[in-house]
């Protein structure tokens, strides 16, 4: 089996997520200057399964580009469920830095982005990815 090619939004700047966050343009940049992200199934950190090669801030969001990894038993389940259709969600892992607070909204103007999953459901619903 080969590695799969995926790319995707893994956030939405402006766009109220499931947990009533909402990401600020300009969030993911520090982060990204510092180093690579992980691509983890679920969010288990005991299990990456591929690379992100590339990962920058658009107009739009966070976007991602990489390969989901057929060396692992668990990058295969991974390829084979996202090739099926059963798995199309994009999470991004993180630790707030820098928010406030906009009534019932948590607004996230700076965070340390740990890590990108491939899940089953997003907590930003429009997180999506697709095969390339």
């Amino acid at each position: 089996m080969k590695d799969v090619r995926i790319e995707g939004y893994a956030s939405l700047f402006w766009t109220r997520d499931l947990n009533d966050d909402v990401t600020a343009a300009g969030a993911f940049k520090e982060s990204l200057q510092a180093g690579p992200i992980r691509m983890l199934h679920q969010h288990d950190e005991a299990e990456p399964v591929g690379v992100w090669d590339e990962a920058f801030e658009d107009a739009r969001g966070l976007f991602v580009r990489g390969r989901i990894m057929s060396a692992t038993p668990r990058g295969r389940l991974v390829a084979a469920l996202v090739g099926a259709g059963a798995l199309d969600g994009l999470s991004i892992g993180f630790r707030q830095v820098k928010a406030r607070r906009d009534g019932a909204l948590r607004v996230l103007s700076r965070v340390d982005l740990w890590e990108v999953s491939i899940v089953t459901f997003p907590m930003l619903p429009a997180a999506r990815l697709r095969v390339v």
